[in-house]
Parts: C-alpha cells; structure tokens; sequence
C-alpha cells in the first residue's frame, strides 16, 4: 500500500505539470540552457583534449621513454670505460620491447656524420647517416616516393636507404627528388641503394640517409657517432609511467643492477603538466557553466513555491484523507526532478549539436582538425547535475508542503 501511494503521488505531480505546459516550459528552459551549456562545454573540451595529445604527440617526445647505454663509469673522480656495457642492438631492443602492454612504437637509432659518393661520377659528397630499427610507429609518418623498409630488411644488414629530399635531389641528374629512387651512392665502399625519399621539412632540410640498424653497424667506425638510443613510445600521455614500470621490471629481470649501466629517462614533468593543464580548463570551464544551471534551480524553486502557495487547500485535503507527509514530500520532489530530467535531455541535444556547430566553425576558419567530443562521462556529469540540481533546488518547496498543517491549510483562502 505505501508503495502505492508513491506511485499515486508521482502521478499526481506529473499531472499538475501536464496541466500547466506555459509555466512547465518557462521553468524547464532554465535547465535546459545551464544543461546546454554544461553540454558543450564538456564537448569542446573533449575535442580540444584529444586534437592537444594529437599535436603533443606529433610535434613532442613527451609520451616517450628514452634508454641510453652508460659506456663509462667514475672511479676516484676519473671516467673509466666500462667493461659491463649494456649493447643496445636490435635482439636487445627486441627483447626489451617485445610484447609490453600500451606501447605505440620503438625504435633504435645510431647516427653520425658520413662522407659518400656517387655510384656513378665518384663525386664525394657528406650526410648525416642514422642506422635505424623501428616497429610500430616509431618509423617516419610518410614517405613522399617509394616504399619504406620492410620489417626483414630492418632485421638484417640490408644495403638500402631511405634519403631526404635534399640528397634526393642532389643524387638525381635531373635534380627530381623522385627520380633518386633506384640510384646507388657509396659509403665506405659499400654500395647503397635508395628504395624511398622522405617528405621535404617545413623548416629545412638536411642531407639524410637512413640505413637498416645493422648496415649502419656494419659500416667503419663513424666519426662523432652517437651512442644507439632506444626511443619507446607510450600510446598515449596516461600510458608513460606503466610502460616505464614494465621497462623498469623488464631490464631488472634481464640485467640485474641496471641503473648504472644503462639510463631510463623521460620528460615526466612536463608531462604532469601538460595532463594537468588539460584536466583544468575542463573543471574551470565547467565551473563556469555550471553557474547557469543554478539559475536554472532557482526558477525550478520559484514555480514550486509558487505552486505550494496555489495548491495549498489541495495539500490540506490530501492530507486530510489519508496522504502522508512523505507522499506530499515525494509529490513536489517527482515535479522537480521531472522538470531537471526533461531539461537536461533538451539541454543535452542543444549542447551537443551547438559544439559540433562550434568545431565546424573552427575547422573552416583555422583549418585546424578539431572535432567536438561526445564521451559517456560529459553525458553523465551533465545529466547527474541537472538532476542533482532540480532535487536541491526542489527540496525546499517540497518540505514546506510536506509540513503543512491539514486544517490550516483547509482553511487557507
């Protein structure tokens, strides 16, 4: 019976509503604007967080892990060369990477300065050469002409090279980046031969060549090499500090002592930063949305209150024939939470369909790829709050009815 009388008294409220559609729609719109606005805010916050990691990701190294071999150690003061270095080559760097949870790309490079010639006129010219090994997305994002590596190639000393378009076109007798594909240089006697050109750079280019990881080994000393560094690319920012654990665990197992053999590091702060940076423009801008839907809780307790004053003789008599006071209380309660909800989902289509409108504004004046976010999160929140809101603001209408005398308020005129 009790439960009954709920369900009696939800219906009544949601009749009253239906029999007053001008002064319903008057208090729902002020949830629907705060809703609205909460929505898109969300939204555009979410697009404008996954179009940031894009750029961080292709512009930074701030979700990569960088391993480097300590070839010396101190002793008394002096730098002595080891005799435990660690050899990063490409079973190390397999062994390492192979089959860690949320890594996006590896790759093992060794570069320093080299002088080559023209399979053809001799001619002497200088490059900067990098003997690479890569899986994943640790390759290059695009080669203007020709093919990249294939991954038997990068296992074995194959003699080819990807070139810049730079040397491409140096290397061409027409002076066509393209027409480089197929020809041979030289480097320390070796013949090379050019299977792809990478994508002239924006702000300059240099003369590169890029070899197989163990072409480049195989070659005479470099003069100025480098040290091989292995780069491993978390798939995303939240994904660093568990691939740094796995890393950390993988060369413990496999190493014993590490830490002063071989150097882990990563740009960390940086990449609290930019996380944290992302996690506070949505809280602030949300906040400040937010104030709207409060607005909207005040014109849902002035229709209440105002409904409290006009329904009173109802109440009294409901009261009088039986209705508790929690069913009065559960009554103004379904009518607040009523207008929240319908006002939350008009708000919720509104909100999403003004921030998609925003990015595509946005993408047509700046070109910039930036599209609005829609993540069952932003829904949640702002569906929670402009209920939470409505009951808030409901309560106290709702409790002033609920402690109404029943022969006061018979009598009320």
């Amino acid at each position: 019976m009790p439960r009954t009388q709920h369900y009696a008294s939800i219906l009544v409220g949601l009749d009253t509503l239906a029999a007053n559609p001008l002064r319903t729609a008057l208090s729902t719109l002020g949830i629907v604007m705060g809703s609205a606005s909460l929505v898109a805010v969300l939204s555009l916050g979410d697009g404008l967080e996954r179009f940031a990691r894009s750029q961080i990701e292709k512009t930074t190294e701030l979700h990569a892990l960088s391993l480097t071999a300590d070839l010396n150690r101190t002793v008394d003061g002096q730098r002595l060369a080891r005799t435990d270095t660690i050899h990063l080559d490409v079973p190390t760097a397999r062994a390492l990477v192979e089959g860690l949870q949320g890594v996006s790309g590896a790759r093992l490079t060794l570069s320093g300065a080299v002088e080559l010639g023209s399979a053809r006129s001799g001619a002497p010219r200088a490059a900067l050469l990098e003997a690479v090994w890569y899986r994943g997305e640790g390759g290059p994002e695009q080669i203007a002409t020709g093919r990249d590596f294939t991954p038997d190639e990068l296992a074995r000393s194959a003699p080819l090279a990807l070139v810049s378009d730079t040397l491409a076109r140096s290397l061409a007798d027409s002076g066509i980046a393209a027409k480089a594909v197929g020809t041979s240089f030289q480097v320390g006697g070796r013949a090379i031969t050019v299977i792809g050109v990478l994508p002239p750079r924006t702000l300059g280019d240099r003369a590169i060549i890029a070899v197989p990881f163990e072409t480049g080994a195989g070659l005479p000393a470099i003069p100025g090499s480098s040290v091989p560094v292995l780069i491993v690319t978390a798939s995303s920012l939240e994904g660093v500090a568990p691939v740094r654990a796995a890393l950390e665990a993988r060369l413990t197992e496999k190493y014993g002592a590490w830490k002063d053999r071989i150097h882990l590091s990563s740009t960390s702060s940086r990449l609290e930063q930019a996380r944290v940076g992302m996690v506070v423009f949505k809280l602030v801008m949300g906040a400040i949305t937010g104030v709207s839907l409060l607005v909207g809780g005040v014109g849902i307790m002035n229709v209440l209150l105002a409904a409290v004053a006009e329904r009173t003789r109802e109440i009294g008599i409901r009261k009088a024939v039986g209705a508790r006071s929690r069913d009065i209380l559960t009554q103004f309660l379904a009518e607040s939470v009523a207008i929240a909800g319908a006002g939350s989902v008009i708000g919720l289509v509104l909100g999403v369909s003004g921030a998609f409108a925003a990015t595509a504004v946005i993408r047509a004046r700046t070109q910039a790829t930036i599209y609005a976010g829609l993540s069952l999160t932003s829904v949640a929140v702002a569906g929670l709050a402009a209920v939470t809101v409505g009951l808030a603001f409901g309560c106290y209408p709702a409790l002033r009815a609920a402690r109404l005398s029943p022969i006061d308020a018979i009598r009320h005129e």
